[in-house]
């Protein structure tokens, strides 16, 4: 009989990870488990065993998720698996039902994560939140529709020295962007400006630029290079990790350095958010070669105290009735306003899984998409037009980083 335990010591982190990277094909490092351990409290992560050996493990790092107008603590919920030796014997819906109280018990109204396989999530209770774009472009096909005039200064930065520059950028991003979360200073150190050998793959070491705009720190990108030649022509790649800017200048800015690295063929780039200016920048936006999947997937642990973490418009309001099966103390009727958020009696306007809610909380779904793909019930006329109007944000959410 399987038996899910919280993890109690350092050992048992050692053990939880093993799962996960039986996928991977590989048992885990040392550096690895240590650089977790910095980010994640042992008591964060649930293990299943059968006998003396872990079979199945969920994690979940404590994070302050940036929402519409606000923020809520969340649960980011990482390094789920069960080894196949136990799969179809319910080991992960015990392991969430854990985890879910857990987040419920600690006050986290929210939990989210990156789907490894998306059709696992919405049994329980989660729902597709935010796109997440990329990009393949040749550097010889990057001009910008309209040149443009500024004074700007990069600087190359070792990445032990790279923290005080880049972390108050990003934080500028974070407070106005929903989908991302607050990175402490052992997150940076851990995983943000970490370099190990197993995650450059081919590329090179990670490379830290910092960009001035008329003075002032304004941008930075995070980024490696894999040099190439054919017969003297080049061939290689600048892979962007990550390229910030505080205002849409300095967007602008950080990526026109990026687009002019000399010695490289094309510029690659993952995890952008869907509504990235570089679509409207480029003269040629084809050229992107621009395509994109789902990205995070948020589970409302507690509905009330979630919507009440974030902001709306001030458009009359929606009562939506929400179903929720696997945490039912969601379920009934809430009215949504600009100026309130709480249960009711009053008869519903909407109806919808917890999972749709979800999909329209971060505002990466608007109601009427969700209504056009079948996934609610409009119990009045314009009721769904009223919730787009209530939760309508002026930006796509972003996350960008896998946890």
């Amino acid at each position: 009989m399987v038996e899910i335990k919280l993890c109690a010591s350092p050992d048992d982190l050692q053990a939880a990870v093993t799962p996960i990277w039986h996928y991977f094909g590989r048992q885990p490092l040392d550096e690895q488990v240590k650089a977790l351990q910095r980010v994640m409290p042992a008591h964060r992560v649930h293990t299943a065993w059968d006998d003396s050996r872990v079979v199945g493990a969920a994690g979940s790092f404590a994070f302050d998720l940036t929402v519409p107008g606000g923020c809520v603590p969340a649960a980011g919920v990482t390094i789920v698996a069960v080894l196949p030796t136990h799969r179809r014997r319910g080991v992960l819906r015990q392991m969430m039902r854990a985890q879910l109280d857990a987040c419920r018990e600690r006050g986290e109204p929210v939990a989210y994560l990156w789907a490894t396989e998306d059709t696992i999530y919405d049994h329980f209770g989660y729902g597709i939140a935010s796109h997440s774009a990329e990009i393949d472009l040749a550097r010889d096909r990057s001009r910008f529709y309209k040149s443009a005039q500024m004074t700007t200064r990069a600087t190359l930065l070792p990445l032990s020295e790279a923290e005080p520059q880049l972390a108050p950028i990003y934080e500028r991003v974070v407070r106005q962007t929903p989908g991302m979360f607050t990175r402490t200073s052992d997150w940076w150190q851990a995983r943000t400006l970490a370099d190990p050998q197993w995650r450059r793959g081919n590329a090179g070491e990670l490379q830290c630029t910092v960009l001035e705009l008329e003075g002032a720190p304004a941008a930075y990108a995070l980024y490696r290079l894999t040099p190439a030649f054919d017969r003297g022509i080049q061939t290689g790649v600048i892979h962007v990790v990550e390229a910030m800017g505080s205002s849409p200048e300095a967007v602008r800015a950080i990526w026109r350095f990026l687009l002019d690295i000399d010695w490289m063929a094309r510029v690659t780039a993952s995890m952008l958010p869907i509504d990235h200016p570089l679509l409207l920048l480029i003269a040629e936006p084809r050229r992107l070669r621009f395509s994109f999947r789902d990205g995070v997937w948020v589970r409302l642990v507690d509905v009330g105290a979630a919507l009440a973490a974030r902001s709306y418009e001030p458009a009359d309001s929606v009562v939506i009735e929400v179903h929720d099966e696997f945490c039912p103390w969601n379920s009934g009727r809430w009215r949504v306003a600009a100026n309130m958020v709480g249960r009711t009696e009053d008869d519903a306007d909407l109806r919808c899984e917890v999972s749709v809610l979800a999909s329209a909380y971060l505002g990466g779904f608007s109601w009427s998409r969700l209504s056009s793909a079948l996934r609610l019930e409009e119990l009045k006329p314009g009721a769904v037009s009223r919730a787009d109007a209530i939760f309508r944000v002026p930006c796509a959410p972003w996350c960008p980083e896998i946890f």
